[in-house]
């Protein structure tokens, strides 16, 4: 099987694609944010061959790490063809060697595919899902609250009931005024436990998406409780990201948020309503999600996840050894502070009593905690380096991961580094 890749402009791709939906992230409307953020450009418009059939397209962003670039096929490619297996491994093939010829300097794309393969790695920086839940705005309102499960309907109907809440849109607010909504990501993250990006990456992308990017809000008595970025192409929406405060869990001001934004995206012509990942084998760090959203529908849908494709395969070695040895030093580096505290213990003189036995238990406890941070590929960064052809391998443990804070991994639930929406 053979197939070519072509650049396509703007306008072909457009008409090349008809009646089928584009993401977001894979119509020439999201270029505005690639432009807008630092580090990232939209790279290129291609369309994928077989023969006289067009398989596929796909639009790609180039993204700037630290001593390494890569290829970020959002959402993409998009079939109009059906997606075999062999048709996945041929495309790929063929858009990876088409990369190298025009660029030598991307280490690998990251795309999206249904079939697994040999040439398919885990994500370096984020995390991927294949799992989603789905709601069907097509439907009256009283069919979609009806399509809830029990707890769903009757969180939705408490909230609802709240009249010291309320839910609206908030697109097209000050800086100043989101400003104080980003002190909830801030929250949730650290409740939460994942990574976000500086407040100006949010920002950017409600400034440059105008129309395709819009903000709902719960607040009560002018206090903001969760609010939900949303993004918006055609007749589809994605609930991009999320935050919440203490006081709006308690309150189910993320339920309220949900019935609010689906009702006001009804009417306002969007069909399909993508709540943006749950959990599965691949991405067990979204199981906090999973019980929130699942609850909105009986159903959950499988999608396809994002793979990383090696452009050049020792370089791209060399990365993710660098990334391990990154993680590593930084949770032997965070659980610092509790062995300290474990060894100070262990010195205080045991109860003569007790002495054999302390000191019996504290010798393993002692192996575990020594060998819990000292994972064996931490010893390896030093071969980051390694590979003539590597050249800016070496700097890759600084770059690797910089989208996730503290080295946490910044669950992307589609999105850029942040907090996948949830209303936890």
């Amino acid at each position: 099987m053979t197939v070519t890749v072509r650049p396509l402009d703007d306008e072909t791709y457009l008409r090349l694609a008809g009646d089928v939906p584009l993401p977001l992230e894979q119509a020439p409307a999201w270029d505005a944010f690639d432009r807008a953020v630092p580090g990232r450009r939209p790279w290129r418009r291609l369309g994928l061959w077989e023969g006289e059939e067009l398989l596929a397209l796909v639009s790609l962003t180039e993204m700037r790490g630290r001593g390494f670039r890569y290829l970020w096929a959002k959402h993409g490619p998009v079939w109009l063809a059906e997606q075999t297996p062999a048709r996945e491994r041929a495309a790929r093939e063929a858009l990876v060697a088409g990369v190298r010829r025009a660029d030598r300097g991307l280490a690998f794309v990251r795309l999206h595919a249904r079939h697994r393969a040999d040439d398919l790695h885990e994500l370096l920086q984020t995390v991927t899902f294949d799992r989603t839940v789905v709601l069907d705005l097509a439907r009256e309102e009283e069919e979609i609250l009806a399509s809830m499960k029990k707890r769903g309907r009757r969180d939705v109907r408490k909230a609802l009931r709240d009249t010291t809440m309320t839910a609206g849109e908030e697109t097209g607010l000050s800086r100043e005024r989101f400003h104080e909504l980003y002190q909830l990501l801030v929250e949730t993250s650290g409740r939460d436990g994942f990574g976000i990006s500086d407040e100006d990456v949010y920002w950017t992308m409600l400034d440059s998406l105008g129309k395709h990017a819009r903000i709902f809000v719960a607040r009560r008595e002018g206090r903001p409780l969760a609010w939900g970025i949303v993004t918006v192409h055609g007749a589809h929406a994605s609930y991009y990201y999320a935050a919440s405060n203490a006081e709006g869990r308690r309150s189910g001001a993320a339920d309220l948020l949900i019935w609010h934004m689906a009702t006001a995206l009804r009417a306002s012509g969007v069909r399909v309503l993508d709540l943006m990942g749950i959990d599965s084998d691949r991405a067990p760090q979204l199981s906090g999600v999973r019980d929130f959203k699942t609850k909105f529908s009986e159903e959950v849908t499988e999608v396809d996840g994002a793979w990383d494709v090696p452009v050049h395969r020792a370089w791209y070695r060399a990365l993710v050894v660098a990334l391990a040895a990154k993680r590593g030093a930084v949770g032997i580096v965070r659980e610092a502070p509790g062995r300290a505290r474990v060894l100070a213990a262990r010195l205080r003189p045991a109860p003569k009593e007790v002495a054999a036995d302390a000191g019996g238990t504290a010798g393993v406890d002692a192996s575990r905690e020594a060998g819990a941070g000292a994972g064996g590929e931490a010893g390896a960064g030093g071969e980051a380096g390694a590979g003539g052809e590597v050249t800016d391998a070496g700097k890759a443990g600084a770059a690797v991961g910089e989208s996730a804070p503290q080295g946490r991994p910044a669950a992307a639930a589609g999105g850029d580094a942040g907090k996948p929406a949830s209303g936890s």
